[in-house]
């Protein structure tokens, strides 16, 4: 049954010839017309240009010819990546009609790869959420439990993986967009080192902490996608030179354990307020897991991780003030009917195309960088902000990895946060340092909570080890079966 296979081995069948492209990518289309009602992943679905392209794969195959290393698997994208194809609406009214003129760098990697783009994911509107419920065009839900949210701010990606509406999917994580879905939504999801992948074209939120990223079923599929995904790219200025970093194989070692494995567990990462129970239990049986396989547990501290929070919800703030200010009513996007003069044309353009948290987080921004309170909040945040990566540099250099919670509890009912913000910028408390710190990270399903929730398990590592900690994953996936689980929502949707 096609729907059973990875993207790897998808990928190895239509390349023998064993399955074709077409017939993968029709059957995609056909479990989101089924599933994708209920769930609500997608923005828009590309089915036309899904289907020539899966059929280009088909005769190139047949003819001989040398095919890329995702040819013809069906891939989903996030919809803050821009694409001359469809529109790319960052689940904002303000961008709702708008048709970017060029490809991010990833979709042209994809397209390279010979990957067939699906459609394009729901998200929190300009990647501002940890709940996917900022969208202002639908509702996304989670596939385990269709009354909870599927985690933010990528959880139609994460949500198409987990409902298996696609084989793998790409989402973008600022303060842990990618992490927080994959672990509400019981799959694979990577943030990689910062520069490792291009942002050229990623519509930005907070540019010194957006990073693009893969979901996957798998471990290996993620690998695979970052294979496809990581290098060098000159039109980012914050790409980072193959010569200072080799992008190494991630696909090459996998299954080669990392020697003497130090798992650094910080005692912060323990003493959280709100910590669910069976989080917390899942966490500690994973690291038994690890035991038994010959790694060695080291306590570290991590001991300014507590201002984490603080500081990136002025630096995000910030960067989002400034990086919005673009969307004025002139250049492109919506803008106001009938507007009294060019004033009120910034003033109702903005007021009307966009949504409640991007107002607030542009006025906490603002806030932060106007005269007066730069130095006490914005210039003091990254402060913090060396001190949190100065200590993750410090841990490093006594453990390969660092292992905690991907969030303090499972996922949440919709609704449940929408009245307060603060406890919802609480649920990127194990994510968010990660980012402050330019660290690759990644959350893999590690168990399930008493209410047949997925939790997820966070492992860090130092930068550009992208490989390294693929493979310290890799040792826990091969142990457990938790990556085979699917959403009993599934079973009942076809």
């Amino acid at each position: 049954m096609l729907e059973e296979l990875s993207a790897r081995q998808l990928r190895d069948k239509i390349v023998r010839g064993e399955v074709k492209s077409l017939e993968a990518t029709e059957s995609v289309f056909e479990r989101i017309e089924q599933r994708d009602p209920v769930v609500g992943a997608y923005i828009c679905i590309c089915k036309d240009e899904a289907l020539d392209k899966a059929a280009a794969v088909d005769r190139r195959i047949a003819a001989g010819e040398q095919v890329g290393a995702l040819a013809g698997v069906p891939i989903a994208i996030k919809d803050n990546f821009c694409t001359t194809f469809r529109e790319t609406t960052c689940a904002s009214k303000i961008l709702e009609n708008f048709k970017a003129p060029y490809n991010a760098g990833v979709v042209e990697r994809l397209e390279a790869a010979d990957a067939v783009i699906v459609g394009k994911c729901n998200m929190d509107e300009f990647a501002m959420g940890s709940s996917c419920e900022n969208s202002a065009l639908k509702q996304t839900v989670n596939p385990w439990d269709t009354s909870r949210v599927p985690g933010g701010s990528s959880g139609g990606s994460a949500a198409a993986v987990a409902a298996r509406m696609c084989y793998a999917s790409l989402g973008s994580d600022t303060g842990g967009s990618i992490r927080l879905p994959a672990c509400f939504c019981g799959v694979v999801g990577m943030k990689p080192t910062y520069g490792r992948v291009s942002r050229y074209g990623l519509v930005a939120y907070g540019s010194s902490l957006d990073q693009i990223g893969p979901f996957a079923t798998t471990i290996e599929d993620a690998a695979l996608l970052m294979n496809v995904i990581a290098g060098h790219d000159p039109r980012d200025s914050t790409s980072v030179s193959e010569d200072l970093a080799p992008v190494a194989d991630c696909l090459a070692d996998l299954e080669k354990p990392v020697e003497g494995l130090k798992i650094g567990v910080a005692r912060e990462f323990f003493d959280v307020e709100g910590l669910h129970r069976d989080v917390e239990q899942a966490i500690r049986a994973a690291l038994k897991v690890y035991e038994g396989q010959g790694a060695t547990l080291v306590d570290v501290s991590l001991p300014h991780m507590k201002y984490a929070i603080a500081a990136y919800y002025l630096i995000a703030t910030a960067e989002a003030s400034s990086n919005l200010a673009r969307y004025d009513g002139v250049h492109y996007g919506h803008r106001t009917a009938n507007p009294k003069d060019y004033i009120d044309v910034y003033n109702a353009s903005r007021a009307e195309g966009f949504g409640p948290e991007v107002k607030r987080r542009i006025m906490l921004g603002t806030y932060a960088l106007s005269a007066g309170y730069y130095d006490a909040y914005y210039l003091k945040a990254l402060k913090v902000r060396n001190l949190i990566r100065q200590d993750f540099i410090k841990a490093f250099e006594q453990v390969d990895c660092l292992i905690c919670p991907t969030s303090p509890e499972p996922a949440f009912r919709i609704g449940a946060k929408m009245d307060d913000p603060l406890t919802m910028y609480l649920s990127d408390i194990y994510t968010i340092a990660c980012n402050l710190a330019g660290i690759p990270g990644l959350s893999i399903p590690c168990g399930f909570s008493s209410d047949e929730l997925p939790v997820g398990l966070q492992i860090l590592s130092g930068t550009f080890t992208e490989a390294k900690l693929l493979r310290i994953a890799r040792i826990f996936e091969k142990e457990t079966n938790y990556h085979n689980q699917k959403p009993k929502f599934i079973e009942t949707k076809g």
